[in-house]
């Protein structure tokens, strides 16, 4: 199967009440243990490349990976670019084979994110192979490679806005502010997600897919796991999984999860040191490192997006 876009899907998973799961890769290991559970579990799926991964990897590795877990799982599989910060590292992305793109202007004004989201739609749009965008209204805090927003800065999503933005811009999906956060530290107290700006947003965009960033749970096993090994990670939590997934069952039909496979496929590799220190076949400890990740996206496919068996 050739890679699709995130029309269909979205299409397929508003009217299902679940989400797709959004996973970041950043090498072999990730996108094997990824596609390798979603395989297992039938489910659709996208595969984020952030502007850092682009630069770590190089896009022709990353695209060749994932062409490969195309041949092995024959799963509809979008590629997408997350947090695209500006219209040339979209338009690269877009010339270079993704099938979707984030173009994030969440730090401009109102005006300006329109023009800059409606410049990347324009271009998308008019290939021959129809590209998908992702915008965003609203800041989350937190931080995610080059994305960095003090809490003081953060902003919910204004639902008065988003009408006029989707219908100026015309983008395929929204991303938007209710209480999620980029990165491990999320909160200093119990997870405020605000159902209420996403249930008016749903009423003013009917039909229309919703985007959650910064949704990693901070799985609390693998929390412990890393700090049993010599980590400090006393304080890292994130969103329940209950709420997502009440997020799923609402207008949500895509959620990002960066975090909990970096927190998975490092506790398993400070695991395997811990327990075999005369190791140095990288072979030995990233295969532990696969098997987290695997185990991770299963999780969330049953359990948080409610995706399986919707491929």
């Amino acid at each position: 199967m050739p890679l699709v876009n995130t029309r269909d899907m979205f299409k397929k998973a508003y009217e299902g009440g679940y989400a797709i799961g959004a996973f970041n890769v950043n090498n072999m290991e990730i996108i094997q243990g990824i596609t390798e559970a979603a395989k297992a579990e039938n489910a659709p799926l996208i595969l984020q490349v952030s502007k850092g991964a682009r630069k770590y990897a190089q896009h022709t590795y990353l695209m060749k990976m994932i062409e490969a877990a195309l041949s092995e799982t024959d799963l509809p599989i979008a590629v997408h670019l997350d947090h695209g910060p500006d219209f040339e590292t979209a338009k690269s992305c877009i010339d270079g084979g993704f099938t979707s793109v984030m173009i994030d202007g969440s730090h401009l004004p109102f005006d300006e994110n329109i023009e800059q989201t409606r410049r990347v739609v324009d271009y998308a749009h008019s290939r021959s192979r129809y590209v998908t965008v992702e915008a965003e209204l609203g800041r989350l805090a937190g931080v995610e490679d080059d994305i960095k927003v003090s809490s003081e800065d953060s902003s919910y999503t204004h639902p008065d806005e988003v009408e006029e933005f989707v219908k100026r811009t015309g983008c395929d999906s929204l991303a938007i502010a209710i209480g999620t956060s980029h990165g491990a530290y999320k909160f200093t107290g119990k997870a405020k997600l605000r159902f209420d700006i996403l249930e008016e947003v749903g009423r003013r965009l009917p039909g229309y897919p919703i985007v959650l960033h910064g949704a990693s749970s901070v799985v609390p096993e693998y929390v412990k796991m890393i700090n049993k090994y010599g980590g400090n990670m006393p304080g890292a939590q994130g969103v329940p999984e209950e709420m997502l997934r009440k997020a799923a069952s609402m207008a949500v039909c895509k959620i990002n999860i960066d975090s909990d496979l970096r927190l998975a496929f490092t506790a398993e590799v400070r695991k395997h040191f811990a327990e075999h220190p005369d190791h140095f076949d990288p072979r030995q400890y990233l295969t532990d490192a696969r098997d987290g990740i695997r185990a991770m996206v299963r999780h969330k496919i049953v359990n948080v997006l409610g995706c399986a068996n919707k491929a």
